[in-house]
């Protein structure tokens, strides 16, 4: 019986080599600077942009806690201008941690370590008692978004 492959010579090439990129991911947590977070690619083999890449999801954490617990909307503003406002921080902050979220599935332990100190800095600065100059009494509103829920 004849082979019913018709497949030429340069697909089968691209199919091994995009086999070959599939076998490249980790499925379990490594330590190493020869990751791929969020881009094929990047950040590539080069330490200096290993470290742009957690500097990169570090800040990126530090942004969605500063969205959480920040209070943009000034007291006395219209409802409908108010929730417009409201509604582009959620949108950005949800963005913005599903590109962490997506950042740490790569399963580099680097990774995963600076966005949870990200997130403990910026918790640190705009959400914890810290950085207060008085006394919160209790139930107050102290951010214009609710909590982030999962």
């Amino acid at each position: 019986m004849a082979s019913m492959n018709h497949s030429s010579g340069s697909e089968m090439h691209n199919m091994d080599h995009n086999h070959t990129n599939m076998a490249m991911m980790h499925m379990t947590f490594f330590w190493g600077s020869n990751a791929q977070i969020l881009f094929s690619g990047w950040p590539g083999t080069r330490a200096g942009m290993y470290a742009l890449a957690l500097i990169f999801v570090f800040v990126l954490s530090v942004l969605v806690e500063w969205l959480s617990n920040g209070q943009l909307i000034k007291p006395g503003a219209s409802n409908v201008k108010a929730g417009l406002v409201q509604t582009l921080m959620h949108a950005i902050r949800v963005g913005l941690a599903y590109i962490v979220m997506l950042a740490i599935m790569s399963f580099n332990v680097g990774i995963l370590l600076v966005a949870v100190a990200g997130h403990a800095i910026g918790f640190l600065l705009f959400g914890s008692r810290v950085f207060k100059h008085s006394e919160m009494p209790p139930y107050v509103k102290t951010s214009d978004l609710p909590p982030m829920s999962c």
